[in-house]
Order: structure tokens, then C-alpha cells, then sequence
């Protein structure tokens, strides 16, 4: 029998990328709608991969991995190649299948559905765990912000208990109500938010190739009285490159959003590929000018030698060079990328949760549809709920990094499975993978496939290795079993209710080999 999906009654579908395949269509007006454009589908991708981290990864992995000195330019150039790989094998299997919840109706049309569901499941965990990790460290930027301008006072009361959770609550619950609001609420909060981002990032782009590594020196003996200290950091071995190339290819974790949201993209086919080309041709792009622009003029010695003992930023290092009130803006663009994350990861992984509900491996009434906004309601606030538990944790439990690792090991884990969604797709569903629009070549298709499963499989053995050997007090605090145990209760859930579909007469074989309905 066919299976209802997203409310409301079902009528025959005509099949291929733009519709429902050979099952079945949602009427008009039951369920999301294709409004998304390129630009907004763009920004979502951007808005989730950039992020205030671009302020301090490239300077502290001097502390990180000590070797790294004049390299940082090169391993963040080789810590994209996965992401692109990986991005390609994105934009192959959107071209064919833009469907809400992207990477979880990728998995389960290609892989089976027990791989598409404990996959993303562990995705949407992460995420919504690092959607409230983000509403945290928004404060002490705002704090920072605050210092500088001589309010003394607010800065202080922004670390009280009362205002260091209800702040991020608030701003997380904005968000919120931004995408209850619908699309277009959802787009012309998320794109602005994208060029204002730019543009006070922009400003270490231009200041940092403005002056050089003398006017640091100048600038540092008038303040400190010191001179840039001669170095001699640990050599960097290949292990070495390659725990950093692994550390910056986390920075392009987010282009995934894109997917999530194939559901409401106009021109599917067309915009969904592009859109997640576009995000990380650009990102990649502004990553690598700004890195290299701080140390134009900043020099290595001087960041290795200070990150040893203290936290650094870029603002605080093109400080010393910039007046106040440029350092502040850079501050504030910090503080706006942070923010911009989430709308965008909101979009990203409700779409995640209203998918299951429509093939019933999670409660259908997940895959509700406000009729008027055509958002996903319960699915949102179902994600806001977890994203809210995070902040909480985040002050009490007082280590916010577990979720980001956690995250960083289940993006690693569907990056992989995308390529191989990709190679094993044509085999087991030819008719879906017919529709391929990128790298319609099967050669290509493979080799670029192939490289990536190497080069992701790389940097997921190195991530796990990193976290089994550190050193921490309790197991608890290694982000590994606890995504093992992650993966562990999701495929509890998806061994009860598979059983409830197949009890209830549902061919699910079939099902896992159709598109869900398009309701546009």
C-alpha cells in the first residue's frame, strides 16, 4: 500500500527530479513550497559554514599543532580538497533527488534506510547540539563589544547566570520565530545578514594586505616594547599536516544545508547544485584571503610564540595595527557570523526531522505543514527544544566543544556516505540516478567519488584517533561513544518503528525506492 506523507490526502505523481517519482503528490497548498531562490539557497549554505571561528582557528592551530608555522595557508588549501569532493557528491545526487532533508533521502534511496535514517539522525543531533553551543558564544562577543566601548558595567552583567543563558535563549527563540514565519521572513533575514557579514569581514581583508609584517613590528615595539621574537617551532611531519588540514577542513562543514532545503528550491535541478558550488567556492575563497591576509601582516613567529600561553584572535592581533573603533567592527562581523548560523542550521535540520515523519520512521504528525506559512512546525520547535538544552549545558556543564565534535565526526561520516551514495546509486536505482545532472560521466562520477571516501575516510580515522587519545578526566568528555551511543539509540528507533510499517502492511522496499512527494 502507499503511505500518506506530509497531511493531507494523496493523488498520483508523473515521476522523475521534479515531482513525487512513481508514488505519489501532495495537492496544492498541503504541504512546503518552492520559494527558495539561489541566492537565498546560497546564503543558507554560506550563513551555516562561516562562522566566528574564521577569527581564531587560523591563529591558534599554532598552538594546536605547534610545527604548523608558515604553513597554515596550505593546509587550509588542502583541508578544502575533501570538502569539495564532498560537496560534488552533494551537488550529483541534488540534481536528482531535491527533495526536503536532502542528505537522509540521498542515503536512504541509494543505501537503504536504516543507513539514511542512523546517519542523519546522529547529523541532527550534532547540529541542533551546536545550534546551541552558537547561541552561547555569541555573549562574549557581545561582551567584548560592550568592554570596548567603556560600558564596564554591561559587560560584567552579560557574564551573570541570568543573562549568560536567557540572551542566547532569546536570540535562539527569535530564530525560531523567524523560520515559523515562513520563507520568505526566512530570506530576507538570512541574506542580509550574509552581506553585512562580508562586509565588516572584509575590512581584515583589507587591512591585513594594507600593512605588513614592519608596520607589526613598528607597532608592537610602541605598544609592548618588544621586537617579533625569533622561533624555532617543532618540525611538521606529515602527521602533523595532516591533523591540521584535518582541524581546518572542519571550517567547511555547513554547505550540507543547501541540501536539507531541496524541498522548496525553485528550478531544483538547476539551483540546488549550483547553490552548494557557489557556497563553497566563496567560503573557501574568503577563508583563504582572510587567513592570508592576518598573517601579511602579522608574522607566524609572533603567533606561535604568544599562542602558547594565551587564547588569540584576529582582531586582537590587527589590533595592534588598526584603531579601536576598526577592531571593534571586526568584533561586531565576528559576532554577526555567529548569529548568521542560525536560521540557516534551524532550516537545515527540521528538514532532516520532517523527512523521517514523512516516510514514518519518525510520528507522522512531525511532518505537519503549517497551511498558510508551509513551514514545518512541530519539526522546528522539535530542534529548538534540543538546541535549548544545549545552552543550557554549555553554562553548567561548561564544555561546549564535546557537541562541536560530535558534529564534526557526523559530517565526516555522511560526507562519506554521500560518495558512496553516489557510486551505489546507479546500481540500485537506476531510474533515480538517470536524472544525474552533474558529473554525468560515470568515470568521473567514480574517480571523484572514490577520492573523496579516501580523503574524508582519512580525516575521519585522524578525528577519532585525536579524541581516543586525549587527555580527559572522564570518558564522557570524548565526543566517540558518545556519537556511538547516538547512533545506538537512533537505530533502536528505527528498528521499532520499521517494524510498525512493515505490521502495518506498508511495501516498504518500494517506499525507500521512490522520491517522497514533491508538495510544491
Amino acid at each position: 500500500m502507499d503511505v500518506p506523507r506530509g497531511g493531507g490526502s494523496l493523488t498520483p505523481g508523473n515521476g522523475g527530479p521534479g515531482n513525487g517519482g512513481p508514488g505519489t503528490s501532495a495537492p496544492e497548498g498541503a504541504g512546503l513550497v518552492r520559494r527558495l531562490g539561489l541566492w537565498g539557497l546560497a546564503a543558507t549554505g554560506i550563513c551555516s559554514m562561516l562562522g566566528a571561528g574564521i577569527n581564531v582557528v587560523p591563529v591558534m592551530i599554532q598552538r594546536n599543532v605547534p610545527g604548523i608555522g608558515e604553513n597554515v595557508l596550505p593546509a587550509f588549501a588542502f583541508g578544502a580538497l575533501p570538502a569539495v569532493l564532498a560537496a560534488l557528491a552533494y551537488a550529483v545526487l541534488a540534481s536528482a533527488m531535491p527533495r526536503a532533508g536532502g542528505s537522509y533521502v540521498y542515503a536512504s534511496r541509494a543505501l537503504g534506510p536504516y543507513w539514511g535514517f542512523v546517519a542523519s539522525f546522529s547529523q541532527w543531533f550534532g547540529l541542533s547540539i551546536v545550534i546551541g553551543v552558537v547561541s552561547y558564544l555569541v555573549i562574549p562577543f557581545l561582551r567584548d563589544i560592550v568592554d570596548a566601548l567603556g560600558l564596564g558595567g554591561a559587560a560584567a552583567a552579560l557574564e551573570t547566570d541570568y543573562l549568560r543563558v536567557g540572551l542566547p535563549l532569546a536570540l535562539l527563540w527569535t530564530f525560531v520565530w523567524v523560520n515559523l514565519r515562513g520563507l520568505r521572513a526566512y530570506e530576507r533575514t538570512v541574506v542580509p545578514l550574509m552581506i553585512v557579514m562580508f562586509a565588516l569581514g572584509a575590512i581584515v581583508i583589507v587591512a591585513g594586505f594594507a600593512f605588513d609584517h614592519d608596520d607589526f613590528a613598528a607597532a608592537l615595539l610602541a605598544r609592548e616594547g618588544v621586537g617579533v621574537p625569533s622561533v624555532t617551532p617543532p618540525p611538521l611531519g606529515p602527521a602533523g599536516f595532516l591533523a591540521a588540514t584535518g582541524l581546518l577542513f572542519a571550517s567547511f562543514v555547513g554547505f550540507d544545508a543547501i541540501a536539507q532545503a531541496g524541498g522548496e528550491a525553485r528550478d531544483p535541478g538547476r539551483s540546488l547544485p549550483l547553490a552548494i558550488c557557489l557556497a563553497v567556492l566563496i567560503v573557501g575563497a574568503y577563508y583563504l584571503l582572510f587567513t592570508a591576509a592576518v598573517y601579511h601582516t602579522v608574522p607566524w613567529e609572533f603567533v606561535w610564540d604568544r599562542a602558547q600561553g594565551q587564547d588569540l584572535t584576529a582582531p586582537g592581533l590587527l589590533g595592534y595595527v588598526l584603531p579601536p573603533g576598526w577592531t571593534i567592527a571586526i568584533v561586531a562581523g565576528a559576532a554577526i557570523a555567529l548569529i548568521n548560523d542560525l536560521p540557516a542550521m534551524l532550516l537545515s535540520v527540521s528538514r532532516l526531522v520532517f523527512a523521517w515523519a514523512e516516510d514514518r520512521i519518525f510520528p507522522s504528525r512531525l511532518a505537519r505543514v503549517h497551511p498558510r506559512r508551509h513551514t514545518p512546525t512541530a519539526a522546528i520547535l522539535l530542534s529548538a527544544t534540543l538546541a535549548s538544552l544545549a545552552i543550557l549545558g554549555s553554562r553548567f556543564a561548561g564544555d561546549f566543544f564535546l557537541g562541536i565534535d560530535i558534529m564534526v565526526t557526523s559530517m565526516l561520516v555522511n560526507f562519506i556516505l554521500m560518495c558512496v551514495s553516489v557510486l551505489v546509486l546507479p546500481r540500485r536505482n537506476p531510474g533515480i540516478a538517470a536524472n544525474f545532472r552533474v558529473l554525468s560521466g560515470p568515470t568521473d562520477r567514480t574517480w571523484a567519488c572514490l577520492a573523496g571516501v579516501v580523503l574524508l575516510g582519512t580525516f575521519l580515522a585522524t578525528h577519532i584517533w585525536k579524541d581516543l587519545t586525549a587527555d580527559v578526566s572522564a570518558w564522557y568528555f570524548r565526543s566517540t561513544p558518545i556519537w556511538i551511543g547516538v547512533m545506538t539509540v537512533a537505530s533502536l528507533i528505527y528498528v521499532r518503528n520499521m517494524r510498525r510499517l512493515r505490521a502495518s502492511g506498508v511495501d516498504v522496499e518500494r517506499l525507500f525506492r521512490e522520491l517522497p512527494p514533491d508538495h510544491a
